[in-house]
């Protein structure tokens, strides 16, 4: 033991803990915890809102697999990560917030800027903890992070009264702790793992559906593997896109609202569906009720309470994705020798075909463009991370990814703002890759203060703002569904993005046509300097197909006339 502050032992605990960046905003009741981050080789990012400091640590943790951290004072600090954290429990990352509390003689006292973090945080976090003395911290720490990586990953928070940082004990960091009653189910049954190979060797049309929990699980080999033994096609939820290559002849994308045709259309006529690390969301699905309601359907995921909690498996397998695809595909490799091409498969094909390259709407516009254009020059491990809104469809209809961990989004909780402050953590945790936010412009408004980060701390990061002046999805369903009644969508055309960018010491360009685009875009991405590239689209090109709220993947629209 050592005798030192509870604050010491915080950042001994963190840096034990592999940790060496933390994103995060100083304030009266963290300020001891800051004196001792000063002498530590932590590397601190000064975030410029806390919301940015949680989604920073959020594509941290997305874009390396390891729990990133966030920082932030009691009260005001504490309540502004609250979204960041919703956000990435909704998501399933991996992230540690820290808090700092009033001193203990002040609680329940309406101290100034006291209040009730971990009430308020609870409901959207996997586990809170409180240390009440200073040698408690390091225990703490330890949990938070076995806690946060284990099992279906979430938010843990962290919060220290300030008179605890102070405290001064003798203090050991532990090699390792247990959490009493928290034992993650890893290792499926044999016999359902058997009988889910004969379900999918019996089927004429099986299908693979696949989500983030793959890729959690860094199982995407496995699960490549078993799709090409049954030649079976791969459609993945919106999270899930990197978790089987697009680029692969299997591969037939996202399904659900803003899904691709051909894979919503072949998830309608599969006779048997392999769902692995899906949590069968609405935005998937369409009508749970009538989704895949002829087919069987095998649900593999790590947390129980997911298994039949909108949908009713015919077989449930509660295992982590990765030991329970290692030993299905050893299954079906014993019981198949090699499968040859099917009527199924030849199906698939010719869905590909007439959907691939077809155009939609009234036009195939200029944002289209742009998205494939962005695939097509950043490399296989480069990183895009999207906003909510148009933006975020079309990178889901047009982006093909290839490799794990490079697609970054906010789906369960469509957080605006997630994106630019995703993309700024995503490439603290990998320096070397490019990193690109695809935004719009009503979505950066609301965390473009992140470019005062990149410069400061030369994270060069490239956003490209698809800039209808509008928040234009939502005049998309006033357009669509409320005979364009515009009820507050419309933004004006300021601020100048290209300014706006130079005034905070970034660049900034604009792009009016794919050429002029392409042009920027490749000197952006090679840049060491952030840069804003502002693209002047039709507020009207709308974005299809897509499922309208409440109809079933039938439902499919693929332009205005349809709706």
């Amino acid at each position: 033991m050592v005798k030192m502050s509870g604050s010491q032992a915080l950042i001994q605990g963190l840096w034990s803990e592999g940790v060496r960046a933390i994103f995060g905003i100083p304030g009266g009741q963290i300020m001891p915890v800051y004196d001792a981050l000063y002498d530590s080789e932590i590397r601190h990012i000064l975030a410029r809102h806390e919301q940015c400091a949680a989604h920073m640590a959020d594509g941290y943790a997305r874009a390396s697999g390891h729990p990133g951290v966030c920082m932030a004072t009691s009260g005001p600090g504490a309540t502004n990560l609250v979204t960041g954290i919703a956000t990435a429990y909704a998501d399933s990352s991996p992230i540690v917030a820290i808090t700092g509390q009033v001193a203990k003689p002040f609680i329940g006292k309406d101290a100034f800027q006291e209040c009730d973090t971990i009430g308020i945080v609870t409901p959207i976090t996997k586990y809170t903890l409180q240390p009440m003395e200073a040698n408690e911290i390091p225990e703490a720490i330890k949990k938070a992070f076995l806690i946060a990586s284990t099992g279906r990953p979430g938010p843990v928070l962290v919060d220290i009264p300030r008179d605890v940082q102070t405290g001064v004990s003798d203090i050991s960091i532990p090699d390792k702790v247990e959490v009493r009653g928290y034992k993650p189910h890893v290792k499926p049954h044999p016999l359902q793992i058997e009988r889910a190979a004969d379900l999918l060797l019996n089927a004429d049309k099986p299908m693979i559906w696949s989500g983030g929990g793959v890729i959690i699980a860094n199982a995407a080999p496995q699960l490549r593997a078993i799709a090409e033994l049954l030649l079976a096609p791969v459609v993945t939820s919106l999270i899930g896109k990197g978790s089987f290559p697009e680029n692969h002849p299997l591969s037939l994308g996202p399904i659900g609202m803003h899904g691709r045709p051909e894979a919503n259309k072949m998830v309608c006529e599969t006779d048997c569906l392999l769902a692995v690390g899906v949590r069968f969301s609405d935005r998937s699905t369409g009508r749970f009720e009538e989704f895949c309601q002829d087919a069987s359907i095998i649900h593999i995921d790590i947390d129980p309470a997911e298994l039949g909690k909108n949908k009713k498996p015919n077989l449930p397998i509660v295992a982590d994705v990765g030991i329970a695809l290692n030993e299905l595909l050893a299954a079906i490799k014993r019981k198949l020798a090699k499968r040859e091409e099917t009527a199924w498969s030849k199906r698939v094909e010719e869905i590909k075909e007439q959907f691939q390259n077809s155009s939609f709407g009234e036009s195939k516009g200029y944002q289209p463009q742009i998205v494939e254009k962005i695939r097509e020059i950043l490399p296989s491990n480069g990183i895009l991370t999207t906003e909510v809104g148009k933006n975020q469809m079309w990178g889901e209809l047009y982006y093909k990814v290839i490799e794990p961990r490079t697609w970054i989004t906010s789906t369960g909780l469509g957080t605006m703002g997630f994106g630019f402050p995703a993309a700024v953590g995503a490439k603290v945790a990998k320096p070397d890759v490019p990193v690109v936010d695809l935004a719009g412009d009503g979505s950066f408004r609301m965390t473009e203060n992140s470019l005062a980060v990149c410069v400061d701390e030369h994270i060069p990061v490239t956003v490209v703002i698809l800039n209808n002046s509008s928040l234009g999805m939502v005049e998309q369903w006033q357009r669509l569904f409320h005979d364009r009644r515009y009820s507050a969508v419309k933004l004006s055309g300021s601020p100048d993005f290209v300014k706006l960018a130079e005034a905070y010491g970034a660049q900034g360009f604009r792009a009016q046509s794919i050429e002029e685009f392409e042009k920027v875009f490749k000197e952006a991405i090679k840049s060491d300097v952030a840069t804003v590239i502002d693209c002047p689209v039709a507020p009207e090109e709308d974005v299809f197909p897509f499922v309208p709220p409440g109809r079933g993947l039938k439902d499919i629209l693929y332009g205005a006339e349809s709706a």
